[in-house]
């Protein structure tokens, strides 16, 4: 997965690069120059929550549930007021949800995904069920300074549609029902059956220079209707935008 994602970001600078030089010489000398860096790069970090998940779910969850997303964007100014653009893009966003004494049988054959309750049972220290998509983001893009966006407070609104390529689950360190150690060793289980492999989430973000907040909201669930609760993913957090 790693080398995935290297590769993917290998493949996006370079097709950003490649369509911002074209922009910029289709422009010529009357396009806003200086420092404008059109927020071509976002990196977000979030913390996570499944929205709609049950007390028996939404108990298990720790607060270090979060969310990692990387995309590069094409900037397109708006004709008759330089303030407003449009920015659409390609890149991958992550969410690792991270769960205590609890794990799920994303593998299993039953038509219904099983949250498993560990309370009593051998269980592992760290556990986490994880998602990776490929996303298409749009936005609508406010800026109060176009010639310098890195002295301008910024406010962007849009959508984001994504593919999933990536699911499976994590442990570490089994532990009996005690908390001792049992053995050292990890567990990782990958499957698509019970997510919903499409993604559409609302996205929103504001702030100055190269650092906003964002919030992102699903509007379709995380796993397939009627295999459990409907659950939807929020993530809030820090944007880091440039080039």
């Amino acid at each position: 997965m790693r080398k995935l994602y290297l590769l993917a970001f290998a493949t996006l600078a370079g097709i950003t690069v490649f369509a911002q030089d074209s922009h910029n010489e289709k422009m010529g000398t009357s396009a806003i120059t200086g420092s404008r860096s059109s927020d071509h790069f976002l990196f977000q970090v979030s913390s996570d929550r499944w929205m709609g998940a049950p007390d028996s779910i939404n108990n298990k969850m720790k607060a270090t549930s979060r969310g990692a997303n990387v995309y590069f964007m094409i900037d397109k100014q708006l004709k008759g007021n330089p303030k407003f653009s449009v920015g659409i893009g390609l890149g991958v966003g992550t969410s690792h949800y991270f769960m205590d004494k609890m794990s799920a049988s994303i593998n299993g054959t039953s038509q219904k995904l099983k949250f498993n309750n560990l309370d009593t049972s051998n269980h592992f220290s760290k556990y986490k069920v994880s998602t990776s998509f490929l996303e298409i983001p749009l936005e609508l893009r406010y800026y109060s300074k176009p010639n310098n966006t890195n002295k301008s407070f910024k406010f962007a609104a849009g959508v984001k549609v994504g593919t999933l390529i990536n699911a499976h689950t994590k442990g570490k360190t089994l532990l009996n029902s005690n908390g001792t150690k049992i053995q050292e060793y990890t567990e990782k289980i990958t499957s698509k059956n019970y997510f919903n492999t499409t993604r559409i989430a609302g996205t929103v973000r504001i702030g100055y220079g190269s650092f906003s907040v964002f919030g992102a909201y699903n509007f379709t669930s995380i796993f397939k209707d009627n295999l459990t609760t409907n659950m939807k993913l929020f993530q809030a957090g820090l944007t880091i935008s440039g080039l």
